[in-house]
């Protein structure tokens, strides 16, 4: 899948508090690793998870081998929206 960095990070900064908590868990992965899918750079304590940046416009384009991710966090906004409403 690709995305644009640009509406990878509106999704991260569009979730709720605890959220990149809740994926790590849910996803038995590091928190920093989740940060790291949504355009962090600290590997020391995380990993990438399979996804490659070529440069362009909006931040240039993502390309996202393991969508997981970004699904859960997708269900977590709609779930907040929901929730609010």
């Amino acid at each position: 899948m690709n995305i644009t960095f640009e509406e990878l990070r509106r999704v991260k900064h569009s979730l709720p508090t605890g959220s990149i908590r809740r994926i790590a868990n849910e996803l038995s992965l590091p928190e920093q690793t989740i940060r790291n899918y949504f355009g962090a750079n600290k590997y020391t304590d995380g990993t990438t998870v399979d996804r490659h940046v070529q440069p362009g416009p909006n931040g240039g384009i993502v390309h996202l081998e393991d969508t997981k991710i970004l699904e859960l966090a997708k269900q977590i906004i709609e779930e907040s929206r929901v929730s609010t409403a």
